[in-house]
């Protein structure tokens, strides 16, 4: 008899469970954030099991298990089938398990060659104390009854290639053999709510992730300077929310209008200074619409020393623009480490595509390394900065970005 499809998902946390008195806390939010994302599939039951949380879906497990493995707060999931919590149905449904797992991984030799031996092992945890034997015993009973010849299989503890997992517990027991793994960190809205700036490049959705994934909720805001900038730069920071959705399924999106404020940065101020003095509006304003958000803090892609904004001395001068704390995940990071992480959360195709972004307009020859605050506020005393600010926030768009 062929083995049916998966009847629910095991989930495994892992900081979650240092949290002590708040552990309830973090686990309620990661419940909630594992039944949003997989009801956008199949309406689905999420439960604790001690230590462990249990996705049930209606139906489509698979596709279930495939948008739940990133899940922040998870560390690795397995589609699993259930069973009685007695010996011979556990070894029952562990030999089909196992039958099915070798069966496919066998069919992909088409040609007719025949596979080296599969290296296997069982791996039982056992919390229901009360079941016969204890999890080595369990082990061995299991293989002693499931493991076919050695033209087939071989044993190896350690780094098989086939783990056949049983978890025992008093009201079920569940056999599986993948461990997909998670995101790690903790569940996106237990630590407050962010607001990220968002050029378009591949450091700010890097760092918009990295601080989901410390449990901060994220609302956008990115700057568009039209007739300078197209809509296909509008396009693509929309493309990167919706990327990033996949890890916090509904995102705010503000659009703020820059191109007067550029253009009287360019007509007013020191050339040397404007990429300075166009990030410290973004953070005047970026701050104002953190505040209507509730939000704490501020996010952006900055890595020290990158670019010539990214000054030490250059990040002081904007920082000292904003009313909230500045976050920054990748200020010690190198390039190619962003890169890696941008490619691992699927942001980084759509992060290359040739569409510049607000900061490219009228980009000074030589722009200062090393700012000076007194300048920046010097320069400032004579561009209206209130009256641009307010005339920016006036006609900010504010989109609901959904997955």
């Amino acid at each position: 008899m062929s083995l049916p499809p998966p009847d629910l998902i095991l989930a495994r946390f892992g900081e979650i469970a240092l949290k002590k008195g708040n552990r309830g806390f973090f686990e309620k939010a990661l419940r909630h954030n594992l039944r949003q994302a997989a009801d956008e599939i199949s309406p689905t039951r999420v439960t604790t099991l001690g230590g462990r949380v249990a996705i049930i879906p209606a139906g489509r497990v698979e596709e279930v298990a495939e948008r739940v493995k990133d899940v922040f707060g998870l560390v690795s999931t397995s589609p699993a089938w259930s069973c009685a919590s007695r010996p011979e149905d556990i070894v029952e449904l562990a030999r089909r398990v196992l039958d099915d797992a070798l069966e496919t991984r066998c069919s992909v030799f088409a040609d007719g060659a025949v596979p080296a031996p599969v290296t296997v092992r069982i791996s039982t945890s056992r919390s229901d104390k009360s079941f016969p034997m204890n999890s080595v015993e369990m082990d061995i009973h299991v293989a002693e009854h499931i493991l076919p010849g050695p033209e087939r299989v071989k044993v190896q503890l350690r780094g098989a290639e086939l783990e056949v997992g049983i978890d025992i517990r008093s009201e079920a027991s569940y056999v599986f053999v993948e461990r997909i793994p998670g995101p790690g960190g903790l569940p996106v809205g237990t630590l407050g709510h962010a607001v990220s700036l968002l050029s378009g490049g591949i450091d700010s959705p890097v760092a918009s992730w990295l601080a989901m994934k410390r449990g901060l909720e994220v609302s956008y805001v990115s700057f568009h300077s039209p007739p300078y900038i197209g809509d296909a730069s509008r396009k693509k920071i929309a493309d990167l929310v919706r990327i990033l959705g996949r890890y916090q399924p509904t995102s705010r999106l503000h659009v703020v209008p820059f191109t007067r404020i550029q253009e009287t940065i360019r007509e007013r101020a020191p050339a040397a200074y404007r990429t300075v003095l166009y990030r410290r509006f973004m953070q005047r304003i970026a701050t104002s619409i953190a505040r209507r958000e509730r939000a704490g803090a501020l996010i952006t892609g900055e890595s020290l020393g990158q670019v010539a904004s990214q000054t030490l001395e250059n990040m002081t001068c904007i920082e000292e623009a904003a009313g909230l704390p500045v976050l920054r995940p990748l200020l010690t990071f190198d390039k190619t480490e962003a890169i890696a992480l941008a490619r691992r959360i699927g942001t980084f195709d759509t992060s290359i595509l040739p569409e510049p972004d607000c900061c490219t307009v009228f980009m000074p020859p030589r722009p200062v390394i090393r700012g000076r605050l007194e300048l920046c506020l010097r320069a400032e005393a004579d561009l209206g900065v209130e009256e641009l600010e307010a005339a920016a926030l006036d006609e900010t768009e504010r989109l609901t970005i959904e997955r």
